[in-house]
């Protein structure tokens, strides 16, 4: 088992079933899932981590797939407009949806030792942004949550290191 976020789970099957997920979700929709889209997607859920588009690049240089920016960006772009992908603002970074069947509104989790980063899920309905938003006749179509703080990893390293 390998870490997701801050959990472990089976690496093998999060991959593959992922990728079949979004293939569905593009064909029933209609939408080209190209090879290097697939690959942009992979390499983000092989890492398991956040990454930034010079990093997909790289990778997809190395594999002879495109060594332009454009490449990398136009396919970070189709994956984020469709929700297979997420952008991190704090680290100028995407990482690959964990819920890719779902609908969701996404809030992230990030280290600030480590930057590993877990996806949780949160209701726009419910909680005190909606109740401000509905108080102002504001609608709110989309939000980006990002908290930063320790994870169970480097927590107890900080902790050691301010003993």
């Amino acid at each position: 088992m390998d870490p997701i976020g801050f959990a472990k789970h089976d690496h093998d099957s999060c991959v593959a079933d992922a990728v079949s997920s979004v293939e569905a979700r593009c064909q029933s929709a209609g939408l080209q899932f190209t090879p290097v889209r697939k690959r942009v997607l992979e390499i983000l859920l092989e890492e398991h981590r956040a990454l930034g588009a010079y990093e997909i690049l790289d990778r997809l240089r190395d594999e002879n797939l495109g060594s332009q920016p454009p490449v990398a960006y136009r396919a970070l772009d189709f994956l984020t407009k469709h929700g297979f992908v997420h952008k991190i603002e704090r680290l100028n970074a995407f990482i690959a949806c964990a819920h890719p069947h779902e609908v969701h509104t996404p809030a992230f989790l990030i280290c600030r030792e480590c930057n590993s980063v877990a996806e949780a899920e949160t209701d726009l309905t419910q909680g005190r942004l909606a109740q401000i938003a509905s108080a102002t006749g504001f609608s709110i179509e989309r939000a980006i949550l990002e908290a930063e703080g320790l994870c169970p990893n480097c927590s107890p390293k900080h902790e050691a290191s301010n003993a």
